[in-house]
């Protein structure tokens, strides 16, 4: 037999005529040119509280097609996403926005796929994704960078620090450039994920320590705690505790998981300063371009609201 074909107005109207008429299913069948089991099924299918019908038939055929085409994403939802990929947003963070804020649902990995489309085609959106790498596994136990006098561990960190329940806890770090000329200086807020970096001429004690009181002091009613990784440009951390009112803390040697928040924000920065990426050439105007598009990328982990929206009670800073 031929493959199965929707029924049109016209045979349907032979049905209802047929039917009127007193003949049987396998007998309309065969005039009409379909198998009986199509006609057993519209019959049951299509029938209204008055019997059937064939406008109504047909129009209640045709709705049910609608309901079961796929949703197709229309050209200014794309608009929105592409602005939003530009701002270097990941294709999760999108979805989740535009599902809360614009009432749309898109999924992550159709963005993904049009990322890929736009790649094939000569696009560059894809350049705006973050890309992530294998982490080298670090082997040995002994810290052979010096050791920072008064440093207290972070085994006596508050537990309230953990639990993220208020703000004002900070994690602190450095980034190196190429060659390792120049550095980063990268603090990350533990409940907000809101972020601050400022570059140094060189990763020295006294430069780091000058740096993170010039970002924190304004804030300093929101500065509980400073958590460092071992390395010595952290050395003053006693002056900032004084400066900021605020305990400082320890990691343990290698244990770069114990800071896991300001390595992952590392990642992210990273994106618009690579490895490769002599820190030299950073003007202000980057960093200050960086810190607006980290803390005012939604989050996966804040509900979809930014780091600004979190540290700020509600208000996005984009200016």
């Amino acid at each position: 037999m031929d493959s199965y074909k929707q029924l049109t107005l016209e045979q349907r109207y032979g049905i209802y005529s047929l039917f009127k008429t007193g003949h049987n299913q396998t007998e309309i069948a065969a005039v009409i040119g379909v198998n009986k089991s199509t006609i057993s099924r519209e019959l049951c299918r299509n029938h209204g509280e008055r019997g059937y019908r064939y406008r109504q038939a047909h129009h209640m055929a045709v709705n049910r097609r609608k309901d079961k085409v796929p949703f197709r994403i229309d050209g200014s939802t794309w608009t929105v996403v592409e602005s939003l990929i530009s701002e270097d947003w990941s294709p999760e963070q999108i979805a989740g926005w535009m599902k809360l804020e614009m009432g749309i649902c898109v999924s992550h990995e159709w963005i993904y796929h049009h990322l890929m489309v736009d790649k094939q085609s000569g696009g560059d959106l894809y350049r705006h994704l973050r890309c992530r790498k294998k982490r080298k596994k670090r082997y040995g136990s002994n810290d052979r960078r010096g050791e920072i006098k008064n440093k207290v561990s972070i085994d006596e960190r508050p537990s309230i620090v953990d639990s993220r329940e208020r703000l004002g806890d900070w994690e602190a770090d450095t980034i190196i450039g190429k060659r390792h000329k120049q550095a980063i200086v990268s603090l990350t807020e533990r409940k907000s994920r809101f972020a601050l970096i400022y570059k140094v001429e060189r990763k020295t004690s006294d430069q780091v320590t000058k740096t993170i009181s010039k970002l924190l002091i304004p804030i300093k009613d929101y500065v509980h705690t400073l958590t460092f990784d071992n390395g010595k440009e952290f050395a003053g951390h006693e002056v900032l505790s004084k400066k900021l009112e605020a305990e400082s803390y320890f990691a343990h040697p290698y244990s770069s998981f114990e800071r896991g928040l300001n390595e992952n924000t590392n990642g992210l920065i990273r994106q618009y300063f690579p490895k490769k990426r002599d820190f030299t050439t950073i003007s202000d105007e980057e960093i200050i371009r960086t810190i607006k598009k980290l803390n005012n990328r939604p989050r996966k982990c804040l509900g979809f609201k930014t780091p600004n929206q979190v540290f700020f009670g509600g208000v996005n800073c984009c200016t």
